[in-house]
């Protein structure tokens, strides 16, 4: 509830609406109604500098030089464009030059030279959420600005020059709870192509009896094609940051491929 108030005073902040001095009070109408009916909305675009990696190990390993996506809680499908952002990490950079957002962080080991020289095209991009955000609208992107907390000056230019490049050519966006929408999406997939699908801190979300149909959607799709689970979860150290792990299917083979924080600030890569 906190958070659902809050995010609603920065809309109206936002929307020059109202001001941070401005009493609660002032705008208790609107604020009841937001808190009461909007879900907490957030698409952290700076997870994409952790999360390609892994897409790039998923091209080095199966060999794929394109692949289709799907994403488990896209919310707007800000990730869904990794692919056509600038990153910079320490042994080389990867993406188009020409890209209106270019992420980096910290890395406590290094992402390989020779992982960067992968290059993998994305054909489909699919994202599923209970609310989706349809960013070509400036008041979706509103919204979907006003749960970044306020002076969070650079996380809010991010998402501009993120919502700048979905805007060009948006994903296509399911609404719809993904652990009942997945095996559908996934008996309607290319067979002949790869299917990377990922999910990142959404997971905890839909608990353990959630993640076992996950599971179990995969294993049953598994034999129809090529097939990988990118994710984010518990990290193998027990601290609270995110483990990154890669299944394959069919045969569910498992990597772990390092370590990071939950706004990926940082990588620590061990593939």
């Amino acid at each position: 509830m906190p958070l659902r108030l809050l995010g609603g005073l920065h809309y109206l902040v936002l929307g020059g609406e109202a001001s941070w001095d401005d009493p609660i009070d002032a705008h208790r109408e609107f604020l009841s109604e937001f808190v009461r009916e909007q879900r907490v909305q957030t698409n952290e675009v700076q997870r994409a500098w952790v999360l390609t990696p892994l897409f790039l190990r998923v091209a080095e390993r199966t060999g794929a030089s394109s692949f289709d996506v799907i994403e488990l809680g896209a919310s707007a499908g800000l990730l869904l464009g990794w692919d056509r952002y600038r990153y910079v990490y320490e042994q080389g950079e990867w993406g188009p030059e020409g890209s209106p957002l270019t992420l980096s962080g910290t890395e406590r080991s290094p992402v390989r030279a020779d992982l960067l020289e992968q290059a993998p095209t994305v054909g489909r991009r699919v994202g599923v959420d209970l609310a989706p955000i349809d960013v070509t609208s400036d008041e979706a992107a509103r919204l979907l600005k006003c749960f970044v907390w306020a002076g969070q000056e650079q996380r809010l230019e991010r998402l501009d020059q993120a919502i700048a490049a979905v805007r060009k050519e948006p994903p296509d966006l399911v609404r719809g709870d993904y652990v009942e929408v997945l095996p559908e999406l996934l008996s309607d997939r290319d067979p002949d192509a790869l299917t990377v699908v990922f999910a990142s801190a959404t997971l905890r979300y839909v608990g353990d009896e959630g993640v076992a149909r996950l599971r179990s959607a995969f294993e049953a799709a598994g034999p129809g094609g090529p097939l990988v689970f990118v994710a984010t979860g518990k990290a193998r150290s027990g601290e609270r940051h995110w483990g990154l792990r890669i299944v394959y299917y069919p045969g569910a083979e498992r990597e772990y491929a390092g370590e990071a924080d939950y706004h990926a600030t940082w990588l620590d890569w061990q593939l």
